[in-house]
């Protein structure tokens, strides 16, 4: 069994996005963070392929089961509970995190299922996967360079406005304090841009 993780944790940035989340999605925004940090830390370079697999492997037989299935303890499984309808989206992490370390493909495939992670995530909190959705995730993931006017999202999806914003500005090198990301935050999260 792949054991429970105490130490992977969302950064202060991360947790606020999560906050603007409507109530009931945001266990769902957790849950996808912190299965992605729980994947790359399984996945960390320098350690054994074979051990890597095997991590891997625990998490891929999780979501080939219903989440009635799952095994009780888990704390992350309790918070993925609410993707069993989008447990194809959370298998692809999986997937993708293993291409990324002993495949040859670059991380394109890890960078294509997080992107269908968050589509999948749009649409367990109500909202149509659209194009809009789908350039706002690959942006917030550096898979695409920023287009010259922002996607806009509904209020459902606004930590993904947050993470994109804050993933934005760290690209671009500008120079942030802890208060001036809070108040970029607070700006995003309140108004969406």
């Amino acid at each position: 069994m792949e054991p429970a993780s105490g130490d992977i944790e969302l950064s202060p940035p991360e947790r606020l996005a999560v906050l603007y989340a409507p109530r009931r999605c945001q266990a769902l925004w957790e849950g996808f963070l912190l299965l992605d940090r729980r994947l790359a830390d399984a996945a960390r370079e320098g350690r054994d392929p074979l051990m890597i697999q095997l991590r891997l492997a625990w998490w891929r037989d999780r979501f080939e089961q219903p989440a009635s299935a799952w095994p009780l303890g888990e704390p992350l499984l309790a918070l993925l509970h609410a993707w069993d309808a989008e447990r194809p989206a959370l298998r692809g992490l999986v997937d993708g995190w293993e291409a990324r370390i002993v495949g040859e493909d670059g991380g394109a495939e890890l960078g294509k299922a997080r992107v269908e992670a968050v589509c999948a995530l749009a649409r367990l909190s109500g909202v149509r996967s659209d194009e809009a959705v789908r350039r706002a995730a690959a942006e917030w993931l550096g898979l695409e360079s920023p287009g010259e006017r922002a996607p806009i999202l509904p209020g459902k999806l606004r930590p993904l406005v947050v993470l994109r914003g804050m993933a934005l500005r760290e690209a671009a090198g500008r120079p942030g304090s802890p208060l001036r990301d809070f108040l970029v935050i607070l700006r995003l999260g309140l108004i969406g841009r």
